[in-house]
């Protein structure tokens, strides 16, 4: 049993973060890295992602998706490639039917990985507990294979490496026989409609307690828009109603991985890292110095954001000429 196999989602974009842990995982333990796409005979995007194989799984039980299908698909397969690891994107499909699928192995999901590490040869699985308040090490046991699932923005996609030429594709067919499948299938589950998308931003400006009043919001949306950005916050801004719920980053939140992060005025609770923890740069304003969310940053400006957000407004309009 050896290997890494990842269970690839074509919809969710956070498929391709799990790719990057996959090679990254394969990489410190020396072993390849294939992935599975059930319910479709295309590889699309992921045929440009170095892999060892790709696994189409085509059949029309899987084209709408079942618990019951899905599991009794990727239990084939499983058994054929004999991967010592499979892992998923954490999405709500996959917290359906992946506890299912490792109860099959007598094995159980370690979901919402954050990270891990290499022990004496040993795999250490990271979770967080208690909204991230607390960091629990996973060891993984019995023979494998071993299941997990990966947080959002625990990874990013951009770091998935190119492959210099496509992996070989191979239509796995599994026996499913209809009868068994006992779900109905249904469409796939969409969070309610928001008008913006965080997720989707390559650049955010999120806002804090640190703007004291609603009044003052205006100040920090004028460098958003300046900026080309959206704009997001913390809780607590959410909570007392100056801001949409839908613009919330953090563990009650959106999670989000933009190419740039500028936190005005947050002062780095858990909460909210475990939203935006995934950008690839962290710009942060705040007073405080010793602020946690100067911790994650990679560029910090420690003064006062009713000084700093104007003048920054009028330095982008300058560049903007």
């Amino acid at each position: 049993m050896s290997g890494v196999l990842v269970v690839f989602e074509p919809a969710n974009r956070i498929s391709y973060e799990t790719v990057a842990a996959a090679q990254e995982l394969g990489s410190a333990l020396g072993i390849p890295v294939s992935a599975a796409i059930p319910g479709s005979d295309s590889t699309g995007d992921l045929a440009s992602k170095k892999l060892e194989k790709i696994y189409t799984i085509d059949h029309p039980a899987l084209k709408m998706y079942t618990p019951d299908g899905f599991t009794a698909a990727l239990e084939q397969l499983i058994r054929h490639a004999s991967p010592q690891y499979v892992l998923f994107p954490h999405t709500y499909q996959v917290r359906d039917y992946a506890p299912k699928l490792a109860t099959r192995f007598n094995q159980v999901l370690v979901s919402d990985t954050i990270s891990f590490r290499v022990e004496g040869g040993a795999v250490i699985l990271v979770r967080q507990l208690f909204q991230g308040k607390l960091n629990a090490d996973v060891r993984p046991g019995g023979d494998g294979p071993y299941f997990v699932s990966l947080q959002a923005g625990a990874f990013r996609a951009d770091k998935a490496i190119a492959a210099d030429t496509p992996a070989p594709v191979e239509a796995f067919s599994a026996n499913l026989d209809a009868s068994k499948v006992r779900s109905k299938p249904e469409e796939p589950f969409r969070e309610s409609q928001r008008a913006v998308d965080l997720n989707a931003a390559d650049v955010i400006v999120s806002v804090g307690r640190g703007i004291r009043e609603k009044e003052n919001i205006a100040l920090v949306a004028a460098l958003a828009q300046a900026m080309g950005a959206e704009l997001a916050a913390s809780r607590p801004i959410c909570d007392n109603g100056w801001l949409p719920m839908e613009r919330q980053v953090g563990s009650s939140g959106q999670t989000v991985s933009p190419k740039l992060y500028l936190a005005v005025g947050i002062s780095g609770a858990i909460q909210h890292l475990v939203g935006m923890k995934g950008a690839k740069t962290i710009v942060a304003i705040n007073k405080d110095a010793n602020a946690p969310i100067f911790e994650v940053a990679d560029y910090g400006i420690v003064g006062d954001l009713f000084e700093v957000v104007p003048a920054l407004v009028e330095e982008i309009k300058k560049a903007k000429g």
